[in-house]
């Protein structure tokens, strides 16, 4: 039938030219929309996975937490301090003891050991291990410097008689009250007590190797379905030694097979980490091809067979269709295509706005995403605290503080207990200027009963302090450094000033100190923190941990009042004033 219709030399002419500009059309613009969505597809798998493995680095972070938590606790038992004193237990005493670790509020505990400063070793049955074989096993080399806190580590088992690697909890436990040599406790852990952190995303495992190195990159799990685990497990590790710091250090880094994902865990020095491999981010691609090949079919087809009796007809929106589609630029989204010819011209159109549409969509999603993971982020900071457990804890020790007369001891714990109910306030990261004055003067009386002569604070508020709401948390932080660095070279004396006035541009906020005036080189550095875009607050301090409060102040004042929010520091003969300026109309109720 073709050959049919192709009778004369001037549609043949016609048909190949047709065709060889129309092949040339969809070729430039089918090269360009698939390289822009195989873009914009790779970047969204990538940051999904991102948030999933950091997302399994904070349930790692809680569930070192947890263990710490649960090692205080065994700390404080009165049996374990009785246990450090010079005298020696009873062997009732010994037995219960031995059998109190086998109930501590730790799941997944296979094995435990407690030695005592004279030696003595508990266990299921305390007499089964001897001093010795704690001591040439290994384990208290782990603790190393640890003074008090609970170390991670993985080693293998040659205390208890396993045959494997595992992971131990240990710590050092020291008397409260008398200055002893220190005992140990260590706990043996099943595997799944890090498989916690994976319950909820068994996506992970079936489409990327995901696993737990510690920090001399041994890999303590492996959640994966390919064979090649163990060989990524070390090309992962080539790339995490190189990089420093905690939390996300890898996020979505491109390596070879793949890209790579990675949270280091702070105090244990574990990193979770996510490798995608190449075949999961091209993975949808295929189908992208697909629907694009069978379009362009479609349209090579309906030009053979309608150009020769419409080609005038379709000149000009073939033309419409190759314009639009070649001058697309990935941004505007309003250029689509309207042709109405009744043909199959009208559905490539039609497909193309589709797709537009789509691409939209997914960059708007994109945004939304970035957006909850910045609120998140403001909320995670001000969220690390188990309110029922701290006040309940609290209460004990007033309850215990109040029955031995300790007079300090209780005015202490009452301002702290005030400090972290207003801290707190119900999640709520408004409060009033009067809870937040409150909450600082709790803060300077707990240090004052710490660091008795050190200082006296002074607040002067010349405002409605129930009428003016500001973010919560930002004067303790200004306090803090004041003790910090402008008292480090004072013993008494001191004096801490804050003030609030009602100034023509909004609430100022200054809170003073009468200490070392703060050296010009970090005052420039703090007071530039205010011009830096919002992305680059937390990278102004990258080598040193100090600054920290800051950050966190400047980044809360940043989400809230945007740039109309003001924050500098000035320096005098003899002290520093820090100035917070708040936008008159955020401030007040």
């Amino acid at each position: 039938m073709i050959r049919k219709m192709i009778t004369k030399g001037i549609q043949t002419k016609y048909l190949l030219h047709t065709l060889a500009l129309l092949g040339v059309a969809l070729l430039l613009s089918g090269a360009g929309v698939w390289t822009y969505v195989r873009k914009e597809l790779t970047e969204s798998i990538t940051n999904k996975y991102v948030f999933m493995n950091e997302k399994l680095g904070i349930a790692l972070d809680g569930l070192y937490r947890k263990s710490d938590n649960v090692m205080a606790d065994c700390i404080l038992y009165e049996e374990v301090q009785k246990s450090l004193q010079v005298r020696e237990l009873e062997d009732v005493e010994k037995h219960a003891l031995s059998k109190y670790f086998a109930y501590v509020d730790l799941e997944y505990v296979e094995e435990y050991c407690y030695v005592d400063n004279k030696q003595n070793v508990y266990h299921h049955s305390y007499s089964n291990l001897t001093y010795e074989e704690v001591k040439n096993s290994g384990l208290e080399a782990e603790l190393g410097d640890a003074y008090s806190r609970t170390v991670w580590f993985w080693k293998e088992d040659t205390l208890f008689g396993g045959t494997e690697p595992a992971l131990f909890v240990g710590r050092y436990v020291r008397s409260m009250n008398y200055a002893h040599s220190p005992g140990m406790l260590f706990f043996k852990m099943r595997t799944p007590f890090l498989d916690q952190i994976i319950k909820g995303d068994q996506e992970v495992t079936s489409q990327a190797v995901t696993g737990i190195l510690d920090a001399d990159g041994r890999a303590c799990t492996l959640w994966t379905r390919r064979e090649d685990g163990e060989a990524i497990g070390k090309m992962v590790w080539q790339e995490i030694k190189k990089t420093g710091g905690s939390r996300m250090i890898l996020e979505g880094k491109r390596v070879k097979g793949g890209v790579l994902c990675a949270y280091r865990q702070k105090e244990s020095q574990m990193t979770v980490f996510t490798f995608v491999p190449d075949s999961t981010l091209t993975g949808g691609l295929t189908q992208v091809l697909q629907v694009m090949g069978i379009i362009y079919l479609l349209v090579l087809a309906a030009a053979v067979v309608l150009s020769l009796y419409f080609s005038k007809r379709f000149t000009r929106p073939i033309q419409e269709i190759s314009d639009a589609m070649t001058g697309f630029d990935g941004q505007d989204f309003t250029r689509t295509v309207h042709v109405q010819t009744n043909t199959e011209l009208d559905k490539i159109g039609d497909s193309y706005n589709e797709m537009l549409g789509k691409i939209q969509t997914l960059l708007e999603e994109i945004k939304d995403q970035e957006k909850e993971l910045r609120i998140s982020e403001m909320n995670t900071l001000m969220s690390q605290i188990n309110p029922h457990f701290l006040y309940n804890t609290l209460d004990t020790i007033y309850m215990l503080a109040r029955m031995n007369g300790e007079e300090t001891t209780m005015r202490m714990i009452e301002a702290l207990s005030r400090y972290l109910r207003l801290s707190l306030s119900k999640g709520e990261n408004l409060v009033t200027l009067e809870a937040e004055l409150e909450n600082v003067r709790s803060y300077m009386e707990i240090h004052q009963i710490r660091n008795e002569n050190l200082f006296h604070y002074e607040i002067d508020c010349q405002v409605d302090p129930e009428k003016v709401w500001v973010v919560k948390l930002i004067l303790q932080p200004l306090v803090e450094n004041a003790l910090k660095h402008g008292f480090a070279d004072r013993f008494e004396g001191g004096l801490i000033r804050i003030r609030v006035t009602e100034e023509a541009e909004g609430i100022l906020i200054c809170v003073f100190n009468n200490g070392s005036a703060m050296p010009e080189a970090v005052m420039e550095k703090l007071n530039g923190l205010m011009k830096l875009p919002f992305g680059e607050i937390k990278k102004a301090f990258p080598e040193k941990k100090r600054g920290y409060g800051m950050i966190n102040v400047v980044t809360r004042l940043r989400l809230k009042y945007g740039e109309e929010v003001k924050m500098w520091y000035e320096t005098q003969e003899t002290g520093t004033n820090c100035y917070v300026l708040l936008p008159k109309e955020s401030a007040e109720s």
